[in-house]
């Protein structure tokens, strides 16, 4: 992959990363069939060492941060610990999501510690589409625009699933069904969660406000709902 043509912006001291769907963050014990890594590519594309500002799952696409200083690397650590990053991510869904909501669910770490976390959605549009599965003769879904308040370790999938509108593709915690189902039909396994924006304000620059565009597939998966619906 051509690491350039995913630069979605880059200045003095941050640069940022469309990270494509199934590319790991960094080297991982867990993913050992992985010989490609975002830091690594970064670190060639800038061609000095670099930090990473924040992570994405390997199965989310979209917006990934990267500092090119320690001390650069600290400040933005601050913006997200206080709060101050604004992150909207995209996701397509199963069923019909209410305009909006508010999830309020405590999440257990890897450590099984109890932390609070909290993430807002609201309804872009909705999808009836003839595609009969189980005992239904019409499958529904939803696109919707997805905003973490806290950061914990897959919290917008597992909030998700949690209301019982998972993300299409998300594996372990989605609907096997509908996963099944995708593949089948479509023969698609990418998990439709995308980082679109993350937006603050930094004191030596000002307002920066960066957006990724779409993954093909993910596009491709809305332009087929539209051309599917029934409404």
């Amino acid at each position: 992959m051509d690491v350039s043509t995913k630069i979605i912006f880059e200045n003095e001291t941050i640069v940022a990363l469309n990270k494509p769907h199934g590319l790991l963050v960094h080297r991982s014990p867990i993913a050992k069939d992985a010989d490609e890594y975002a830091l690594q590519m970064v670190r060639d594309y800038c061609n000095t060492k670099v930090h990473l500002a924040h992570r994405l799952d390997r199965k989310t696409s979209g917006v990934l941060l990267f500092s090119k200083t320690e001390e650069e690397n600290r400040y933005l650590s601050s913006l997200f610990q206080d709060k101050l990053m604004c992150k909207s991510y995209k996701a397509i869904v199963r069923g019909y999501t209410e305009d909006k909501g508010i999830i309020d669910y405590p999440l257990k770490n890897d450590k099984l510690k109890v932390q609070d976390a909290v993430s807002h959605y609201k309804t872009v549009s909705r999808y009836e589409v003839s595609w009969p599965h189980g005992n239904h003769l019409t499958s529904r879904y939803s696109l919707v625009d997805l905003t973490p308040e806290t950061g914990r370790y897959h919290q917008l999938r597992k909030h998700m699933a949690h209301i019982r509108h998972p993300i299409i593709g998300d594996r372990p915690h989605g609907c096997n069904k509908q996963n099944r189902f995708w593949l089948q039909k479509f023969n698609m396994t990418t998990m439709l969660l995308h980082a679109e924006n993350l937006r603050f304000t930094h004191n030596n620059y000002g307002l920066i406000d960066i957006t990724a565009p779409m993954s093909p597939v993910f596009s491709r998966t809305i332009h087929l709902l539209d051309q599917a619906s029934l409404s």
